[in-house]
């Protein structure tokens, strides 16, 4: 029973990360037809792709045992072409200091996924301790992505505006974060569970902040509307007085 709810939640959690990692597509079409990044981040896409890699490793026989963590390689190994979709779309449209910034990132992340793979598989013989120091790079990880998104969170915060902090990926964010927790508890495994203790309450900041700014955009427009209609207004009222003074001088 405890196995076949392990799995459940285990699938669940599979199906709410595709929604996560699939989210920004959304925002990629976005920029594809408009051949611009505008203010969007790539960092957030970066480090999901590190923890992504570091989980795949970790899901692995080298790593795992056998194959008792099979859920979590399936999601992350999806999430990795996801990841590295966006990186591109990204690097193909951003401008010249976007793209060294975002390089400069990737390689770092890639070095650390490959030195880390290399001393789990290398330094360590029993699955064990090659699950805790994969896990507590991992643990870093996961913190650093759920924690990405605080930049976009100061920038909402400052402009009053959810422009550029989708809906749909706080709330898949949220959702995967109590899923993975459940998880990893059912698993006996804090390794698994404890990130999620991070993403959980960020997840819920995040929703409450696309609560509480989400109608800036739509009241800011009618405001500006209405002050270029008063403006006409008074446009038209000032050259209505220039037309009859020019008919009284005449006259």
């Amino acid at each position: 029973m405890g196995d076949r709810l392990r799995l459940a939640v285990g699938a669940m959690g599979n199906a709410s990360s595709l929604l996560l990692y699939a989210a920004p597509i959304l925002t990629f079409s976005k920029v594809i037809r408009k051949r611009s990044t505008e203010e969007f981040s790539c960092v957030p896409y970066i480090v999901a792709l590190s923890n992504c890699l570091l989980y795949t490793w970790y899901g692995l026989p080298v790593v795992s045992y056998r194959w008792e963590n099979f859920p979590v390689i399936t999601i992350n190994g999806l999430g990795i072409i996801l990841e590295l979709s966006f990186i591109f779309i990204y690097l193909w449209f951003a401008p010249i200091r976007g793209k060294i910034k975002a390089g400069v990132i990737a390689t770092i992340v890639i070095l650390v996924f490959s030195v880390t793979a290399i001393i789990s598989a290398f330094l360590f013989h029993d699955h064990h301790h090659r699950k805790v120091f994969v896990g507590i790079v991992g643990l870093v990880s996961s913190v650093s992505m759920y924690a990405a998104p605080l930049v976009v969170v100061k920038q909402v915060i400052m402009t009053k505006s959810v422009e550029f902090m989708p809906f749909y990926l706080s709330f898949f964010s949220f959702l995967t974060s109590i899923l993975w927790l459940s998880y990893g508890l059912l698993s006996h495994d804090l390794l698994l569970a404890s990130p999620n203790l991070v993403g959980l309450p960020l997840g819920i900041l995040q929703l409450g902040l696309y609560c509480k700014y989400r109608k800036s955009g739509i009241t800011e427009a009618p405001i500006k509307w209405d002050l270029e209609q008063n403006n006409n207004q008074e446009k038209a009222k000032q050259m209505q007085l220039v037309t009859d003074e020019n008919i009284n001088g005449k006259s």
